[in-house]
């Protein structure tokens, strides 16, 4: 799955992504306007923030720390409340739907798993919430790892996995979810390079494959290339959208 190699990390080609027209609707934001307290006031986070995410794609969003990008996930997420603005899916307004009830799954950067369960009872634990039988979890299971690169890997122990598989067994439970949206909050950035490209590239055939939404926050180029498109944030404001060639050149 993975080679060492110094080139640059492989663009999608662009007949390779999907048109935005023959997308159904995915997931909509609209004027999100978040404001934290501060001592004097208060600090507009986001300020009148729109994104449009069509099924079945992945989009970036790029910034330096304190942009909004990570304020914009927990919004989505509902983590976080609005001042103003709107959340839909799929032509549904869910802006007051609490997490639990959304079917949105968020994918740390430290991977958050859990370390008292083996590597397939994490990947599998949102199959066995929802009643699925034991062996199409194994199943199920057994193939998510594969596609995330860590065949065989269902009985091991959480704590002896490296910090890069620890990551990559949690997209995968991300995945098994069968979630309208995965939210990554820079997912790839404990991995090392090629890993980071290769699994990068797994993870938008995945969602094309899939009628998956993700919506992907990082402050690495390399990584927001790897998207269908690429919103770029700063001072809580969108200041540029479009295909990676677009918007990186």
């Amino acid at each position: 799955m993975v080679t060492s190699s110094d080139a640059e990390p492989t663009r999608p080609a662009e007949t390779d992504r999907p048109a935005e027209t023959d997308r159904p609707a995915g997931l909509e934001v609209r004027g999100a306007t978040v404001d934290f307290p501060a001592r004097r006031g208060s600090v507009r986070a986001l300020d009148a923030v729109d994104l449009d995410l069509p099924r079945g794609t992945m989009t970036a969003v790029l910034g330096p720390s304190g942009c909004g990008k990570s304020t914009l996930l927990r919004v989505v997420a509902g983590l976080e409340q609005v001042a103003a603005g709107t959340v839909c899916f799929g032509g549904r307004e869910v802006t007051g739907v609490p997490p639990h009830r959304r079917n949105f799954v968020l994918v740390f950067q430290d991977g958050q798993l859990f370390d008292h369960l083996s590597v397939a009872d994490n990947v599998g634990y949102a199959l066995r919430l929802r009643g699925v039988s034991r062996a199409a979890r194994r199943q199920r299971t057994a193939e998510l790892l594969e596609q995330v690169g860590l065949p065989g890997t269902q009985d091991r122990d959480p704590r002896t996995l490296s910090g890069g598989q620890r990551q990559r067994v949690a997209l995968a439970r991300g995945l098994a979810a069968d979630p309208d949206v995965l939210l990554l909050d820079e997912p790839l950035s404990a991995l090392d390079r090629d890993l980071r490209v290769a699994l990068g590239q797994d993870l938008r055939r995945l969602v094309a494959e899939s009628s998956t939404t993700a919506l992907l926050v990082t402050h690495d180029h390399d990584e927001a290339r790897l998207a269908d498109a690429v919103v770029l944030m700063d001072a809580g404001r969108v200041l540029r959208r479009g295909s990676p060639e677009e918007v990186l050149g």
